[in-house]
């Protein structure tokens, strides 16, 4: 039986995707089908095709992936309404472009504003990639203290901006930036005692300054979003902090485009506000392998199958 007072819903970023992803969920739920269905009409084309069949280029493309894992997370999340309309988590949260998938948690974002704003998110990040062209690195034991100062050293280094972009757990940071300043990064990590280094294969810097061409159309959506202030309390990435009210809601978006991943944080602050067992609403099981890794005393469950899901129903 869960304790819904101590539970906390998260929902993953990219990198969680892999094909098939909501076939099984929507065909043993109908709530989960019929969130598919929606996002369909409202994108005017075939995204559960892509999701449940569709080729990985096609699934990976970042304009399909976001507003994939988003309908995924909302799917899962809608299956258990329908089942326990009574229950919900006491808080909710979203690593990245999981963010948006825990404000309609959340009650702050409607579905349907939810689904064009994660498409406009996609497309304005690949153009900004094509603008300001960069790449990501993932970094393996070293403190967040330590990466920044060498992000700080490259920088100076390569005349070019590398910075810290997801804290996501003690020993795994990215790093982002120019591709030159990149480099010099991984190599000064290396230097410092990182046990890893590892460029991944993303063609844009995200949660870097390359992304601020980005940040006033992205600004323009969600002021056109029919936000309002949350039902269940939404911890954001940006501070950390609890998402209170509309304005504050709509600044995190569009900063969050240009500002790290604090999920360390993140996940303390939830752990501090009382939060003892994390479900994780995607496709796989990433965040679930990182709380674990930044509280050894929470506990961390997956729901990314039918079989998980009726788990959790029991």
């Amino acid at each position: 039986m869960v304790d819904w007072s101590t539970t906390a819903f998260v929902f993953p970023g990219q990198g969680s995707q892999v094909v098939g992803m909501g076939k099984e969920i929507a065909e043993a739920y109908p709530a989960a089908a019929q969130t598919f269905a929606e996002a369909d009409d409202i994108l005017g084309f075939k995204l559960s095709t892509i999701c449940f069949e569709g080729s990985e280029a096609d699934l990976n493309d970042t304009t399909n992936t976001q507003p994939a894992l988003y309908v995924m997370g909302v799917a899962i999340l809608r299956a258990i309404q329908a089942a326990l309309p009574m229950s919900h988590p006491a808080l909710v949260a979203g690593h990245s472009l999981g963010e948006l998938t825990a404000l309609t948690a959340s009650g702050a974002l409607p579905f349907a504003d939810g689904v064009r704003l994660v498409r406009a998110r996609g497309e304005l990040m690949a153009e900004a990639g094509q603008k300001s062209p960069g790449a990501m690195a993932a970094i393996l034991n070293l403190d967040a203290d330590t990466v920044r100062a060498v992000c700080a050293q490259a920088s100076e280094r390569s005349g070019a901006r590398l910075v810290l972009a997801n804290d996501n757990c003690p020993g795994q940071i990215v790093i982002s930036g120019d591709e030159a300043a990149l480099e010099i990064g991984m190599e000064l990590c290396k230097q410092a005692g990182a046990k890893r280094t590892i460029k991944l294969a993303v063609s844009i810097a995200a949660h870097s300054p390359l992304m601020a061409s980005a940040q006033e159309g992205f600004r323009q959506a969600v002021a056109a979003a029919q936000i309002q202030a949350p039902i269940i309390p939404i911890i954001g990435n940006v501070h950390a902090a609890a998402l209170q009210t509309v304005e504050e809601i709509q600044a995190e978006l569009a900063n969050a485009l240009t500002h790290p991943v604090r999920w360390t944080e993140s996940v303390q602050t939830m752990r501090g506000l009382g939060i003892t067992h994390f479900y994780e609403l995607g496709p796989k099981d990433v965040l679930n392998g990182l709380i674990k890794r930044i509280d050894r005393e929470a506990s961390a469950t997956p729901v990314n199958s039918a079989a998980a899901l009726a788990a959790l129903l029991e």
